[in-house]
């Protein structure tokens, strides 16, 4: 099997310049651009965990910094951009867009992966972008953030939740209840909110390889 190539990108989201890398294998059939939260980066041990996952199966992904280096060092101490829902969905959202610029990956079919604060992002953006977003899935996420977009939601979206993470699955339940599209939750048996225990990464990343595949594969652009 021919290995995935990796190249660094910067992005150009209007307010500000991020920084990511794309991996993309051969030929691929799909691409996932993922969601940090919770002051987390491109450089997320746990993303790119599943970012490996979803490379072995044939789909790019787009890791990067939904804050510029300066935001980011400021979020360190004030934690002032980590829950700024709204500023991360605009980013997300501008990193869409710039997908669509980029002659390698402009017409792959396209998954969100968001994690803990992320995963609001990536639903609202879903919300805004219901014609370019095929598939949507939460990670030990906060969907419950995303408000008012959830009934504006389209693509299918698999919410996956440690069994052990009690207040955030209730959380992700409530949301779901308000989505119209169709829906999931995933719930890992034994996994806490970090998905730290034995094994239990690995299950979410294969749930979330065989979400993206059945729902990307199916989509049409």
């Amino acid at each position: 099997m021919t290995e995935a190539r990796r190249r660094d990108v910067r992005i150009d989201a209007g307010d500000a310049r991020l920084e990511g890398y794309l991996t993309l294998p051969p030929e691929p059939t799909g691409l996932v651009v993922f969601a940090h939260g919770s002051g987390s980066s491109r450089f997320s041990s746990r993303n790119r965990f599943v970012a490996r996952v979803l490379n072995e199966a044939g789909l790019a992904t787009l890791l990067f910094d939904l804050l510029s280096p300066q935001e980011h060092e400021i979020d360190q101490y004030t934690y002032q951009f980590r829950f700024d829902i709204p500023l991360l969905a605009r980013r997300l959202t501008a990193t869409v867009d710039w997908v669509d610029t980029q002659t390698p990956i402009a017409r792959l079919p396209l998954g969100l992966f968001g994690a803990s604060t992320g995963a609001a992002a990536a639903l609202i953006c879903a919300a805004e972008r219901p014609a370019r977003v095929a598939a949507v899935v939460s990670r030990g996420g906060r969907p419950d953030l995303a408000e008012h977009a959830l009934s504006r939601v389209k693509a299918p979206t698999l919410f996956i939740v440690g069994g052990l993470d009690h207040p955030v699955l209730e959380l992700n339940r409530a949301a779901a209840a308000r989505l119209t599209a169709p829906h999931r939750i995933e719930v890992i048996p034994g996994a806490t909110h970090l998905f730290e225990e034995p094994g239990t990464l690995e299950a979410a990343a294969t749930a979330a390889r065989d979400w993206f595949l059945e729902h990307l594969h199916t989509a049409d652009h």
